[in-house]
């Protein structure tokens, strides 16, 4: 297996490096809008550029933040297989999270983490989306439903055979999981703002 180690390691810095694109902060400077990292929680997600009051924008950054992981994987997948797509999707994953152009200091990785499952197991990234959904709808807690939706993707791998792919967004899910350990705390105290209400700069999403 020693063979694959320079495509797992290529794979891995190239989706790495997709990844750590930050399109919310990008996309603010360029609309003239304020460094996204003084507005609101300081997030470099959709979220935080919704906090602008530019709706559109933080679409664009939602979809740019989903499809750098979705591409990173396909790139990945069809240069150098299945095993290898995983690989990449780890690495998207963590630059969003970690980018270094922003002193590894990111994001808290759900678009991207629903971009790079999209690319590996498309059925699993919808049921992940209905699910946050459907929690969203019925608490109007975005972080809640993201949780949630990230603890059912692995979950419907595992269902669905796909043992290693589950092992791996375990990983990633418990990852995203401590992203939002802020967000765990405000759900457990009951001071969690949700969707559609007037947040505050402690209530990051």
């Amino acid at each position: 297996m020693l063979y694959a180690l320079p495509s797992c390691a290529a794979a891995f810095v190239f989706g790495y490096l997709c990844g750590s694109i930050p399109f919310g902060v990008l996309l603010t400077r360029l609309a003239g809008g304020p460094d996204l990292r003084s507005v609101g929680s300081g997030n470099i997600g959709a979220t935080n550029v919704l906090r602008t009051g530019r709706k559109g924008l933080a679409a664009v950054t939602l979809i740019g933040d989903m499809l750098k992981g979705t591409v990173a994987v396909l790139v990945a997948r069809y240069g150098l297989g299945h095993d290898v797509a995983i690989v990449a999707a780890v690495g998207a994953f963590l630059g969003h999270l970690f980018p270094v152009w922003l002193r590894f200091r990111g994001g808290k990785g759900v678009a991207t983490y629903i971009g790079v499952l999209l690319g590996i197991a498309w059925p699993a990234a919808i049921a992940s989306c209905l699910a946050w959904l459907a929690i969203a709808a019925a608490t109007r807690y975005s972080s809640l439903a993201a949780l949630i939706a990230s603890a059912a993707a692995p979950a419907f791998l595992w269902w669905r055979g796909e043992v290693a792919e589950a092992k791996v967004f375990l990983l990633l899910s418990l990852l995203l999981w401590i992203m939002h350990r802020g967000n765990i705390a405000r759900l457990v105290s009951g001071t969690e703002g949700k969707i559609g209400a007037r947040p505050s700069r402690a209530s990051a999403s």
